[in-house]
């Protein structure tokens, strides 16, 4: 399988050329799958477990001693917390520090406790941390909540990356939001001589999120994997993703609905560190069919041809 110059997975596509059988390769992307350095490597996986269990009790040491900045030293410097009560994004590590200041102000005497429920990886530098937590206060019912949380491994260091959290006692969800998208629920398999590719689709939790998986295997080695979390923000009432594939890219999109297609418009940062663009627009047929095409591609500025549609099968 040849590879192609397509922005969407944020990969080393930009390299060399793909047929036109791997655009499944941009319908697909990205849950918590192992790359291949990792499987091959447990002893190496489960140091790095470790280290990331031990973050988590550093933050929850840090919570509890209301050392803001302590608790923002666990995050990368350009890291973005999205505040779970009113959806706004807080980036980087001096302002998660300030946001952090208030809410431990504002919570004198709350304790937390945390409960990793289970840490996968994409690749052998990021990792995602699923887990609940729990705000005890004085006087005071615990406010529980879920998390989701992404690590990144930066000098040897895993640091928080990007944090999403709900209440576990959410009635309201944001599926009337994402419903449009449900079709996608499900397992995608493409084969032909050269590659497997499976594709993944599911909610997450009170059907809040959809997050989308990927596995290209090819000959009996996994060539690449990717996850990719899709959901509503409420702050700006659109639909968005986040997206990180084992090569190290990542990036991200705001979704809008055109009739029976979507546009996904999506900006990311390759694995070289240069920039990438793309819409990327998916057109719905019925439950099991859909095609895909991408238009106004770049990196760095540079215009790429498009992609003509192609037309894609759930198994």
């Amino acid at each position: 399988m040849q590879r192609t110059n397509f922005p969407f997975l944020f990969s080393d596509y930009w390299r060399t050329f793909m047929s036109i059988k791997s655009w499944i390769l941009t319908f697909a992307a990205m849950a918590s799958l192992l790359s291949p350095a990792i499987a091959q490597d447990k002893d190496r996986q489960a140091t790095d477990e470790a280290a990331i269990r031990k973050a988590v009790e550093a933050y929850v040491s840090a919570f509890n001693r209301a050392d803001a900045k302590g608790l923002a030293a666990l995050w990368a410097p350009e890291a973005v917390y999205i505040n779970p009560d009113s959806g706004e994004e807080v980036v980087g590590r001096d302002a998660i520090e300030k946001q952090f200041a208030a809410i431990l102000t504002d919570a004198k005497g709350a304790k937390l406790e945390a409960t990793t429920v289970s840490i996968g990886f994409v690749s052998p530098s990021v990792a995602v941390e699923q887990g609940m937590a729990k705000v005890i206060r004085p006087d005071q019912e615990p406010e529980e909540s879920q998390y989701s949380a992404v690590y990144m491994k930066r000098d040897g260091q895993w640091l928080l990356d990007r944090v999403t959290e709900e209440a576990v006692d959410v009635v309201v969800s944001h599926y009337e939001q994402l419903k449009d998208l449900e079709w996608m629920v499900g397992k995608w398999v493409d084969q032909d001589e050269e590659a497997t590719v499976i594709t993944e689709c599911n909610w997450t939790r009170n059907n809040n999120f959809l997050t989308r998986s990927f596995t290209v295997q090819v000959g009996d080695q996994i060539d690449m994997a990717g996850m990719q979390i899709i959901g509503w923000d409420p702050s700006t009432k659109q639909i968005r993703s986040w997206v990180f594939d084992s090569d190290g890219g990542f990036g991200q999109a705001i979704w809008s609905k055109k009739g029976s297609s979507w546009h996904v418009q999506q900006t990311g940062v390759l694995p070289d560190g240069r920039k990438s663009s793309a819409v990327n627009i998916i057109t719905y047929i019925d439950d099991n069919t859909c095609t895909i095409e991408s238009v106004n591609r770049t990196v760095d500025g540079e215009l790429l041809p498009s992609v003509a549609a192609v037309q894609i099968i759930k198994n």
